[in-house]
């Protein structure tokens, strides 16, 4: 079987220089930081299944250019512990826990999927927190669903009800399936299939955690399911968008993927407000901090300068 310290490694990549907990409401939440403590701060704030080891390549290329970076694991990713129930506003406080254990000052924040989402919450509820946001691939869509007749629509709902109560109430059984480092990784690429072997192997060494004889699991919470971050709807936060009053740079993948948005730089530029800017990579997917780290660096430097 693979061992963790054998594969921990990847080029560029660096682990944090430090690592601390906070406590937010109950939940003890995994802090980590590269750079200099003294230097000024900006947060990094992962995406859905993912945890802060997604900026290993990221972070030090911040860091070595004078920042403080400071990211987390959210609630039930990573290291961070495991709650009774999720939602979009626990991520929400959670983060300015977070940011209030570094600082009472307005701070620069970068975000990549969910987390650039949170951070549009945040900014809309909270502007006097932050002085300016990138927002990676997490801006949201215009999109419409197919139009649903009305008892079609309480159908659903009764539906998707049932599937989350039923999932919920086994919770206490629920695992994440095992396998060696190797089988970890082939299943994270089926979600991340432009992302090369290589990376998704060094992924798992940083993100799961070892099940006995049956191998490694990763370090997520099995209570959690994709779309059970909510409520949330990505339209509410795009009708909000013009009234944003942090000044943004907006990086969109242009690669659909299973984990992106699929967000079109057509279909944000009517909703953006004044102080907002937002470019769009060509041939580059919805992780694109990890296959453009200087390029994706280079951008945020020159913005938060």
């Amino acid at each position: 079987m693979t061992s963790a310290s054998d594969l921990h490694s990847f080029p560029g990549a660096r682990r944090p220089d430090r690592s601390a907990r906070v406590d937010a409401s109950g939940v003890s939440i995994a802090v980590y930081e590269w750079g200099d403590a003294a230097a000024p701060p900006v947060m990094l704030v992962h995406g859905g299944f993912d945890f802060a080891g997604t900026f290993d390549l990221l972070a030090p290329l911040l860091a070595d250019a004078g920042w403080r970076v400071v990211s987390w694991d959210q609630r039930g990713h990573g290291a961070s512990q495991h709650a009774a129930l999720y939602s979009w506003d626990a991520d929400v406080r959670d983060a300015v826990a977070v940011i209030d254990s570094i600082t009472l000052e307005p701070v620069p924040v970068v975000g990549h999927s969910k987390g650039a989402a949170l951070m549009l919450q945040l900014a809309e509820v909270a502007p006097w927190r932050m002085t300016r946001m990138v927002n990676l691939d997490g801006l949201p869509s215009g999109r419409s669903a197919p139009d649903v007749a009305d008892h079609e629509r309480t159908r659903m709902l009764a539906e998707e009800l049932s599937s989350w109560l039923d999932h919920h109430r086994r919770t206490h059984e629920l695992q994440r399936k095992p396998g060696t480092l190797e089988d970890l990784a082939a299943r994270r690429g089926k979600m991340n299939p432009r992302l090369s072997p290589e990376w998704l192997l060094y992924l798992a060494t940083i993100g799961a955690t070892p099940a006995g004889d049956d191998g490694w699991r990763w370090s997520i919470d099995p209570a959690l399911r994709f779309g059970g971050f909510g409520p949330f709807r990505p339209d509410w936060s795009l009708n909000r968008l013009p009234g944003l009053s942090v000044p943004m740079l907006g990086v969109l993948g242009t690669i659909e993927e299973p984990m992106g948005w699929g967000t079109a730089l057509s279909e944000v530029e009517p909703f953006l407000p004044p102080d907002a800017t937002v470019v769009a990579l060509p041939d580059t997917g919805h992780f694109l901090h990890i296959e453009r780290p200087v390029e994706v660096a280079e951008l945020v430097l020159e913005f938060l300068s």
